[in-house]
């Protein structure tokens, strides 16, 4: 797996911002996430209230720490997954981007329609 490079653009991640973003499209996912932002968990906990077999949750898990949204650590037999918060900084720097692209063509939209009034009005 591939570490996040900081300094290095978000265009030039695609294939990591598009698996961040898939693994964020299942609610299963969303909610593991969530509660792995309180504290670090085990398997059993977090398969705990889903009513999944465990292969098929287990498949979830795989998919958070491929994309490098959670890591995983095994002591004995009791595997424990943590957060890791730098792949959701790298999906929150692209939707920032993408806000500002969208509130500067609304900015330019909305002086282009109050310059058409103003015309209009004289």
């Amino acid at each position: 797996m591939s570490k996040v490079q900081p300094d290095a653009p978000i265009a030039a991640q695609p294939a990591m911002i598009d698996g961040i973003f898939r693994a964020l499209a299942d609610p299963t996912r969303r909610d593991v996430l969530e509660r792995l932002s309180d504290h670090p968990a085990s398997v059993s906990e977090l398969a705990a209230p889903h009513t999944m077999a465990l292969p098929s949750f287990l498949e979830h898990l795989k998919i958070l720490e491929a994309c490098g949204l959670v890591s995983s650590r095994k002591v004995g037999r009791v595997r424990t997954y943590s957060l890791a918060p730098d792949r959701l900084r790298l999906a929150e720097d692209w939707l920032g981007t993408q806000r500002r692209l969208w509130e500067g063509r609304l900015d330019r939209m909305d002086a282009y329609l109050l310059k058409l009034n103003k015309e209009e009005s004289a």
